[in-house]
């Protein structure tokens, strides 16, 4: 019977998806990876292959952490809008230690996607996964009466999708506030407001 492995494996995996996010997939060495993960090179082999196989189980886990995150964020707030803005600056401007070095999945893009016809997949497909999830927030929006009908929803959520990712890029040469906040304003503008309709006047009748 073959021994059970005396490791948490989503755990090595989220440290290791840590390290590939900070330093990339070509600056991180075998000994980064176990040292975060607390293993020695016979059991990380054993698990998840290769350093390439470990890199892309790790986007994986990213990816769909990444999604479930945003949808839930744009499901929870009162107006898309705000929903949207929010999600933007916290892309360009977050808290956390490891959201500092960017999207793990647009950073991939970056470096990988353009040599690597899987990485060109996975992170299409992540792309098109999240113009979905806006799709489905805009769509709410409109049914809710913050948007007008007329807004081609598919078409925004993709064209949201391109200003997302090209902020988190922009944000790596570390352009200015206002034009980061003039990039959101831009893409956010988008989202059209239904037409105000004033109300009938009443007119007093003619004495």
């Amino acid at each position: 019977m073959a021994r059970n492995r005396a490791f948490d494996q989503q755990r090595a995996l989220t440290e290791a998806m840590h390290v590939f996010w900070e330093k990339g997939y070509e600056a991180t060495s075998l000994s980064d990876l176990t040292s975060r993960m607390g293993i020695q090179k016979p059991s990380l082999y054993a698990a998840y292959g290769d350093k390439l196989s470990l890199f892309e189980s790790a986007l994986r886990s990213y990816n769909e952490l990444h999604a479930k995150s945003v949808r839930s964020k744009l499901s929870k707030t009162t107006s898309v809008k705000a929903g949207f803005r929010q999600l933007f600056l916290e892309g360009a401007f977050p808290d956390g230690t490891h959201e500092r070095d960017g999207c793990f999945c647009v950073n991939t893009m970056v470096e990988l996607a353009p040599h690597d016809a899987k990485f060109e997949i996975l992170t299409r497909e992540h792309q098109q996964y999240l113009a979905a999830i806006f799709e489905e927030a805009l769509e709410r929006s409109v049914n809710a009466g913050e948007i007008d009908r007329s807004v081609n929803c598919r078409a925004v959520a993709q064209s949201l999708v391109a200003a997302f990712v090209g902020i988190t890029v922009l944000k790596k040469s570390n352009v200015s506030r206002e034009w980061i906040d003039n990039c959101i304003d831009s893409a956010l503008s988008l989202l059209i407001a239904p037409p105000c309709t004033e109300p009938e006047s009443v007119h007093e009748p003619r004495k």
